[in-house]
């Protein structure tokens, strides 16, 4: 008897692994090319570096050295050696040899690798290229030895195998060293390159220092901008709006509590007992049901109640922003500008997941003024080189009207053209990447809308730079052009009328009709000490008073202000009392406490004046200077813990306010059903006696209504008439005035007639006697 097919075809059938898996399909996780396999392997062994260091409160110091290996074709050894904590003996296996291995996976808080694939996926395709093993040192303390150990990866079982392991002497106090060869391909000078991924690397991780040794033995240094480590983030429970069908139930097995009420307190964040208890009303399920007897049905109606009943947003100290001080700094590091601005979004939620967006614009310098700008992606302080075209930051970007702020956009809408760099870095526990690559951010419309608003809070500032770089120019210039031209015209118009020269200065402020403004920042290297000085010049034809601001940092201390200021509080304005046309005034002030780099540009505002006869500063804004005098009383970290404090505490007395509020309405709406019923009951008999009463009413009415209408018919008869008879009345004494009317203009022009005739009589007489006296006079002459 033959077999079935059904029998053959089942014998071919086998399991695959997860390494097989990726081994066929290595594209996917970013080998799909020799430069982009060379960029991925040194990314995923820097951020694995990069991560050990935070978690152990280590300042990072990383080396990358890149080799190329004698006698073969396009295969490179990469080594990459960090200072962090090091790798338990026992963890190094499956680390660098399992795939879906790692512990960021199930902890819900922002960090750069989570899935547990990167550094194992780099260990088979350096396998998998090159057939050579990759060699991992390793040192958890001083007083201990270094391992090391030869691993390669069984694909079939998903699991490593060690083929050498030994203990030695390293000179080294802590720290891990990833040596592997791969084939690839090194390029430098395009974007996507393994130094752009360094020097992106180095803008979002100012904290960390780089060192960088290429094939030809070019060392590059990347130095870290501050000794300030990233806020540490903590780890937060899932948040109810988040949750899927699956994921309920399988929590619902898993956990150790014993009732339904306290699974969703303890399981879920920012669910308290009052929560879970209206939430267990409005899905109608029994707050005492264990968790793990709840099926498909009740987690459908409790994932219908999560939607209703208003929870407050997870925490967000989950995240780690860079910082906007922190932001400029790293940009300011490695570009060279004229001007660079950055602002950070207050944290925001997408499904229940936490995020916040920080931007950067960087302008002017040397970038090209006739290309596209450049676009600079970040996600949890990892650079994003590849798939720009697919990423949301990308999408915020080209959907602005880049043509207010001063850059050329055709048709207002793609990527600008301009001398700038954009900056977009975003933070989450759970970036939504498009693909296993981690290249682009997937189109979430809040993070989208975010990503907006903090590139146009730069973009408004970078447009009043324009503005007031371009005003102060022109009114230089101006003022150039006048000095020579007038004091020319000046000595020839005196030679002509033998005069001597006439003074220019007031001619000029006419002309001008300006208060130019010019500030100027220098540093004291040795005092470390901003020395800030500012000159005012009133080129208008009358004396001005006005109100002058300057805004310094928070964490500045300021000293040697001239003049003495009307307020001083890192907020400093001087009351400017009458400047007379064609004088200047000087005013100066010191900071110290600062980096060089901290201050370099000046915020001036004036008060109490046009704007538009000031150039070198801007209109009074009275939300700016609020918030930067709230900076100045506290630092920034602060206002954030705070500011946090305050909306929790806020939004914690709302929802106590509106659950009072709804047992208030509750106990209302019952009060005034039942207030509703008596007088419903109340209006029913009313209603039977109101109609016992009408019925009579009603016949009286007809009765009356026979009587009264016979009367008012003879009623409207006789007013007709009398109508009738005051009409042809009215209409005799119409025609009588017209009669009369008609008489009185009759007279009156012939009394106006005989007027004129006596006046001309008059005039022609006066006339004759003036001649005659004319005549005479002429005679005695």
């Amino acid at each position: 008897m033959a077999t079935p097919i059904a029998e053959e075809l089942a014998k071919k059938q086998k399991e695959i692994s997860v390494a097989e898996f990726f081994e066929r399909n290595k594209q996917i996780l970013g080998f799909d090319s020799l430069t982009r396999a060379m960029l991925t392997s040194v990314k995923e062994g820097v951020d694995n570096a990069l991560d050990a260091c935070e978690e152990a409160d280590i300042l990072p110091d990383i080396l990358v050295e890149i080799k190329k290996v004698e006698k073969a074709r396009d295969e490179y050894n990469i080594i990459i050696e960090d200072n962090g904590p090091g790798v338990v003996k026992k963890q190094i296996p499956p680390i660098f040899g399992k795939l879906l291995y790692g512990s960021r996976f199930h902890a819900i808080r922002q960090s750069r690798g989570q899935q547990g694939i990167g550094i194992s996926a780099v260990v088979m395709y350096a396998q998998l290229t090159t057939g050579r093993p990759t060699r991992i040192t390793s040192k958890i303390s001083e007083d201990r030895p270094a391992y090391q150990a030869d691993l390669v990866i069984d694909t079939k079982k998903n699991k490593p195998e060690i083929l050498r392991e030994e203990t030695f002497h390293w000179d080294k106090k802590t720290g891990t060293k990833i040596e592997l060869t791969v084939q690839g391909r090194y390029v430098r000078e395009k974007r996507q390159s393994v130094y752009e991924y360094l020097r992106s690397t180095a803008v979002v991780n100012p904290h960390a220092r780089i060192v960088f040794i290429e094939p030809d033995d070019t060392k590059t240094v990347f130095e870290r901008a501050t000794d300030r480590m990233p806020k540490p983030t903590v780890e937060i429970k899932p948040h109810p709006e988040g949750t899927e069908l699956g994921t309920l139930l399988k929590m619902g097995k898993a956990t150790e509590s014993y009732k339904l009420l306290s699974f969703l307190v303890n399981e879920f964040s920012r669910v308290t007992p009052e929560k879970a208890r209206e939430i267990c009303n409005r899905a109608v399920v029994d707050e005492d049901l264990r968790p793990q007897d709840i099926n498909r049905e009740q987690a459908n109606r409790l994932l219908d109640a999560f939607k209703l009943v208003k929870i407050m947003a997870p925490p967000t100290d989950c995240l780690s922003p860079i910082g906007e001080i922190l932001v400029k700094k790293g940009l300011k590091k490695e570009m060279k500008a004229d001007f660079i601005v950055t602002s950070t979004r207050p944290p925001s939620v997408h499904s229940g997941t936490p995020f916040q967006v920080e931007a950067g614009i960087v302008y002017g310098g040397e970038l090209p003024k006739d290309q596209n700008i450049q676009i600079m992606r970040f996600a949890n302080r990892v650079p994003l080189l590849y798939q720009q075209g697919g990423c949301v930051m990308t999408h915020a970007i080209e959907n602005m009207d880049w043509r207010r702020y001063g850059l050329e956009q055709r048709g207002g809408s793609g990527i600008p053209v301009g001398p700038a760099i954009v900056s977009v870095h975003v933070a989450s526990t759970r970036i939504p990447f498009t693909s296993e690559s981690k290249e682009a951010i997937a189109d979430i419309p809040e993070i989208q809308t975010e990503t907006q608003l903090a590139i146009r809070e730069c973009a408004r500032k970078m447009l009043s730079h324009i503005r007031k770089k371009l005003k102060l120019a022109k009114m230089k210039e101006k003022e150039e052009i006048i000095r020579k031209v007038l004091p020319l015209i000046a000595e020839k118009s005196a030679e002509i009328l033998n005069k001597p020269v006439p003074p220019i200065e007031q001619v000029v402020a006419k002309i001008m009709n300006s208060i130019i403004i010019e500030d100027s920042i220098s540093y004291d290297e040795k005092k470390k000490v901003h020395k800030i000085r500012i000159n005012l010049t009133n080129y208008t034809p009358h004396a001005k008073k006005f109100k002058l601001g300057a805004v310094v940092p928070s964490d500045a201390k300021i000293q040697n202000i001239e003049p003495k200021p009307e307020k001083m509080d890192h907020v400093i304005i001087w009351d400017m009392k009458r400047i007379p046309s064609t004088e200047k005034r000087v005013l100066g002030f010191e900071i110290c406490g600062l980096d060089r780099d901290d201050y370099d540009e000046n915020e001036l505002y004036v008060d109490g004046i046009d704007p538009e006869l000031v150039s070198g500063a801007e209109e009074w804004d009275a939300t700016a200077f609020e918030e930067k005098s709230k900076m100045t009383e506290k630092g920034e970290e602060e206002i954030e813990s705070e500011s946090e404090t305050e909306e929790s505490k806020r939004t914690e007395i709302k929802e106590e306010t509106e659950e009072k509020a709804g047992r208030k309405e509750e106990t209302e709406e019952k009060v005034t059903e039942e207030k509703i019923e008596v007088k419903n009951v109340e209006k029913k008999i009313e209603l039977e006696s109101e109609d016992k009463e009408s019925k009579k009413t009603e016949i009286k009415r007809e009765e009356k209504k026979e009587e009264t209408g016979k009367e008012q018919w003879e009623l409207e008869k006789k007013k007709d008439e009398t109508k009738k008879v005051v009409k042809e009345k009215k209409g005799e004494k119409t025609e009588k005035k017209e009669v009369e009317e008609k008489e009185e203009e009759e007279v009156e022009k012939k009394i106006e007639s005989e007027k004129g005739e006596a006046k001309d009589s008059k005039k022609a007489e006066i006339k004759k006697d003036i001649k005659e006296k004319a005549g005479k006079e002429r005679e005695e002459q």
